[in-house]
């Protein structure tokens, strides 16, 4: 059974990091904070200037989404520093690669609960993350309808 509809890569990970310790959990999400690609160029500007900075989260994370023919995308940059806020906005990445809007409208809320997270993170990076995915979702949602 499929629990996000178009999203299998968010399927497996979420199934990876409910059935997982808590110890593994931690290691899972600094392999994927290891993964976030570097910004792209063209947003590298706007970054700069402070924009799309998602003001929640204690780590400086900022947050671009780009949705072309129907496809969502998200690049951000977060610091090395924080390798669990690095490594949530990595599996968002990771799971919205090629996902209708629609997909990523239909994340749950409560992804890090899902995910077995909340056991695991203090309640101020728990707020951040959970205002980093309902950015993610706004900034889809208005491009989406403005294409």
């Amino acid at each position: 059974m499929r629990l996000y509809s178009g999203m299998s890569d968010l399927d497996t990970i979420v199934r990876k990091f409910a059935s997982a310790d808590r110890e593994t959990r931690l290691q899972l999400l600094l392999h994927y904070a290891r993964k976030l690609p570097a910004l792209p160029a063209r947003f590298q500007e706007a970054r700069d200037r402070g924009e799309n900075q998602v003001h929640e989260c204690q780590s400086p994370v900022f947050l671009y989404t780009e949705v072309e023919d129907g496809r969502a995308r998200l690049y951000a940059d977060a610091p090395h520093e924080s390798p669990t806020v690095r490594g949530f906005v990595s599996i968002l990445s990771t799971a919205m690669e090629d996902a209708r809007p629609s997909d990523v409208a239909a994340i749950p809320n409560d992804l890090l609960d899902r995910m077995a997270l909340t056991e695991i993170l203090g309640m101020n990076r728990m707020q951040g993350l959970t205002a980093v995915l309902g950015r993610v979702k706004r900034m889809v949602k208005e491009q989406a309808a403005a294409s």
